[in-house]
C-alpha cells in the first residue's frame, strides 16, 4: 500500500468517528430535552404530584426515630468508641439531611403557589420575598384582598410598613379572582407547606446534642450546633478542623445577578449568625465570631473523646466568652486630669545702685502720662474716640484759663541721644539740606524752579550757595570745631 492510500484510509476512519460522535450528540440532546419536559410540568394542578416528601416513607421513619430518641434518657456510659458509630448520631445526621430536602420542597411549593396566585395578585411576589411569609400571606388573603386592612393575623406575619404597601398595591392591582383548582383546593397545598415548615423548625434530636456533645451544646445554640456538625461531616471531623475553618462553615458565596453585593458579608458562616454573636454590636461581631469558633473547636475536641460528660468545660468556655464580651463593651476609662505642678520660682536677684535708679527714672511715667491717668471723682468724662468707650484723656484734656501751657519736661525721662549721633545729624542738616517752612523763615511759596528769558524754565538749587559758604566755614568757623592752637594765642597776648 502506497503512502497516498494510507492517508485516504486515515481520513475515512476519522470521518466515520465524526459521524458517530454527531449521532451520539443528537441522542444526548434528545435525552436532555426529554428530561427537561419531565422536570417542568406547567399544567399540573395538584401540588401533591410535585411535592412528595411529606407522604414518603423515609420522611415518616425519620420523624418516628426522632420522637423515640427525644423521650429516651441515655447515660454517658452507653456511648463507647467514636461518636459516628452511635445509632442516635446516625439519626441526627439523617435529620439534618432531611432539613435540606424540606427546604427544597418548600421552594417547589412556593414556586407552585406563586405561579397560581400571580393571576390574582401579581405584585405580591416582589413585596413579600420570603417564601414562607408569602405562603402565609396567600393563605390569609385568598381571593379577598380587602383583608389587608385591620387584620391582626397579618400583623403577626408581616411588618406594619409592608402591610401598608401591600394594602395600597392590592387596591390598584389588575388581577382577577381565582376559582377552585382542579383536583385540589388552595388550602390543601398551603397547609402542606406550613406543615413542612413546622417539621423544619421542629427540634430534631434536642437531647442528642446535649448527650453526644454536651460541651458544644452548652456553648452555642442547638440549631447552629447541628448545622456545624452536619457540614463538617461529623463530630470527629469537626474536632480536627482549625478554628479559622470552623468560622467559615456555612458561608454563603452566592449573589443575585444585577444586585449589589455590598450587603453580602464575606467570610461569615453559621457562627457569625448565631445568637451569642448577634447579641453584640455590629463592629464587634467579626471579632466575636473568631473567639466563638476557637472555643467551639476546643469543645468539639473534648466531646469527641468523651472527656466531660456533664458539659462543664463548655459551660466554663461560655462564661469566659461572656466575660470577654463584657470587657469589650466597657466604656473607656475616664482620663484623669492632673493639676499642673507648682512653678519652682526661686528668689530673684534685686539690683540697686545709681545706674539702676537712673534707668528706672528714665523708663518711668512721664508727667503727661500721669495727668492722662488721673480722673476727677464724680465727673462725666468725655471719650477721646467714639470707638473706645471709657478711654479719656483725664486731667490732660481739661480746659483751663485759655492760655497755652507748655508741657513740663522732665530731664530724667527726656529722650537722649549720644554726642556722635548729634554731630552726624548736624552734618546731614547742613550738607544735604533739611530746611523747611517750619524750620526756616523763608516763605512757603518759594520754589526751586526759575523762569529765565534764555532757557524759559530752569531748575535752581537755592541751597547751593549756602552749601559753598558752609564748606568754606566748616574748617575754622564751625560750631563743632575745637581750639587747636591755644598756646600761640597766649604767646601773642603776652607780646601785646
Amino acid at each position: 500500500m502506497s503512502l497516498a492510500d494510507e492517508l485516504l484510509a486515515d481520513l475515512e476512519e476519522a470521518a466515520a468517528e465524526e459521524d458517530e460522535a454527531y449521532a451520539g450528540e443528537e441522542e444526548l440532546e434528545d435525552v436532555a430535552e426529554i428530561q427537561e419536559e419531565m422536570q417542568v410540568d406547567v399544567d399540573v394542578d395538584s401540588v401533591k404530584s410535585i411535592a412528595k416528601l411529606r407522604d414518603s416513607k423515609m420522611f415518616a421513619d425519620i420523624l418516628c426515630k426522632i420522637e423515640g430518641y427525644i423521650g429516651k434518657q441515655r447515660k454517658a456510659s452507653d456511648v463507647m468508641g467514636p461518636v459516628e458509630a452511635d445509632p442516635e448520631y446516625k439519626v441526627i445526621v439523617d435529620a439534618n439531611n432531611l432539613t435540606v430536602e424540606i427546604d427544597n420542597e418548600l421552594s417547589i411549593i412556593h414556586k407552585f403557589i406563586r405561579d397560581k396566585y400571580s393571576k390574582r395578585f401579581p405584585e405580591l411576589e416582589s413585596l413579600v420575598p420570603n417564601p414562607l411569609d408569602y405562603i402565609r400571606t396567600v393563605k390569609e388573603l385568598g381571593n379577598h384582598l380587602d383583608k389587608c386592612k385591620n387584620n391582626e393575623n397579618l400583623q403577626q406575619i408581616l411588618t406594619n410598613a409592608t402591610i401598608m404597601v401591600v394594602s395600597v398595591t392590592a387596591s390598584t392591582t389588575q388581577g382577577h379572582c381565582l376559582h377552585q383548582l382542579k383536583g385540589d383546593s388552595s388550602p390543601s397545598f398551603l397547609s402542606l407547606s406550613l406543615s413542612l415548615s413546622l417539621c423544619l423548625h421542629q427540634p430534631k434530636g434536642d437531647s442528642s446534642p446535649s448527650f453526644l456533645s454536651r460541651c458544644l451544646h452548652q456553648l452555642i445554640y442547638t440549631e447552629i450546633h447541628a448545622k456545624i456538625i452536619r457540614i463538617a461531616g461529623g463530630l470527629t471531623n469537626l474536632s480536627k478542623m482549625p478554628a479559622c475553618n470552623v468560622m467559615l462553615l456555612g458561608a454563603q458565596r452566592k449573589t443575585l445577578s444585577g444586585f449589589s453585593s455590598t450587603s453580602v458579608l464575606p467570610h461569615t458562616g453559621y457562627i457569625y449568625h448565631s445568637e451569642i454573636v448577634e447579641s453584640l454590636p455590629p463592629d464587634l461581631r467579626r471579632k466575636a465570631a473568631r473567639l466563638v469558633a476557637a472555643k467551639c473547636t476546643l469543645a468539639a475536641r473534648v466531646d469527641s473523646f468523651h472527656e466531660c460528660s456533664d458539659g462543664k468545660v463548655g459551660y466554663d468556655l461560655k462564661e469566659e466568652i461572656e466575660r470577654k464580651f463584657d470587657k469589650w463593651q466597657e466604656p473607656p476609662p475616664v482620663k484623669q486630669v492632673k493639676p499642673l505642678p507648682a512653678p519652682l520660682d526661686g528668689m530673684r536677684k534685686k539690683r540697686g545702685g545709681r545706674r539702676y535708679r537712673k534707668m528706672k527714672e528714665r523708663l518711668g511715667l512721664t508727667e503727661i502720662r500721669k495727668q492722662a491717668n488721673r480722673m476727677t471723682f464724680g465727673e462725666i468724662e468725655e471719650d477721646a474716640y467714639q470707638e473706645d468707650l471709657g478711654f479719656s484723656l483725664g486731667h490732660l484734656g481739661k480746659s483751663g484759663s485759655g492760655r497755652i501751657r507748655q508741657a513740663q519736661v522732665n530731664e530724667a525721662t527726656k529722650a537722649r541721644i549720644s554726642k556722635s549721633l548729634q554731630r552726624t545729624l548736624q552734618k546731614q542738616s547742613v550738607v544735604y539740606g533739611g530746611k523747611s517752612t517750619i524750620r526756616d523763615r523763608s516763605s512757603g511759596t518759594a520754589s526751586s524752579v526759575a523762569f529765565t528769558p534764555l532757557q524759559g524754565l530752569e531748575i535752581v538749587n537755592p541751597q547751593a550757595a549756602e552749601k559753598k559758604v558752609a564748606e568754606a566755614n566748616q574748617k575754622y568757623f564751625s560750631n563743632m570745631a575745637e581750639f587747636l592752637k591755644v598756646g600761640r594765642e597766649k604767646d601773642q597776648n603776652e607780646m601785646h
